[in-house]
């Protein structure tokens, strides 16, 4: 019976938890901690740090952690299972409605009316962390002492080698992140 309750409890979470890990977390704790009691407030917040602090989406954590705590391992593949299970669902459902029509003229216009959307959405992303990399506080700064120039030089170096040689990206995060530890590091002392 606690597998078919831990199941449930994970599907609606993952169900109704669109919009991201923060989002789950009031439900999640509803869940959890109001209508099942099967941990207490703290051990619910230590188990959203540590959600938060392993990789993978936080509902997804904290559902293994969750089934872990109240059945063991097979009570994580349960509650794991029954959190994924919503999003495969409706991603299959959504392929198959794609696959159907993606022929018919108003879908290609959805489409090409989401295209520049989701650039844009990449290109806000993008904007906010260099802002945040580039300039002390996240915003254009009034001095130019508020300038991040060793991130400036790397991200600089970095684009650089991916235009001219490139260079794969992943190559180029990993050597950036390398070379900025050790920048920082001996910028520290």
């Amino acid at each position: 019976m606690i597998y078919l309750q831990l199941f449930w409890s994970m599907f609606q979470i993952g169900l109704f938890s669109i919009g991201g890990g923060y989002v789950a977390i009031p439900l999640i704790q509803h869940q959890i901690i109001e209508l099942h009691g099967w941990l207490t407030a703290t051990e619910f917040t230590d188990i959203i740090t540590i959600a938060e602090m392993t990789p993978g989406p936080i509902a997804i954590n904290s559902a293994t952690f969750v089934g872990i705590r109240v059945a063991g391992i097979p009570g994580a593949l349960v509650a794991t299972f029954g959190c994924v299970l919503p999003s495969c669902i409706i991603v299959f459902l959504l392929a198959k409605i794609y696959y159907k029509y993606r022929n018919l003229n108003a879908v290609q216009y959805i489409l090409s009316g989401l295209r520049p959307a989701v650039v844009a959405m990449i290109a806000s992303a993008a904007l906010s962390i260099i802002m945040l990399t580039f300039f002390t506080g996240g915003v254009v700064p009034d001095a130019i002492s508020d300038i991040n120039f060793i991130s400036l030089a790397i991200f600089a170096v970095g684009l650089f080698m991916l235009r001219k040689w490139k260079i794969s990206p992943i190559y180029v995060i990993g050597g950036a992140g390398i070379i900025g530890l050790i920048v920082y590091l001996i910028l520290r002392r």
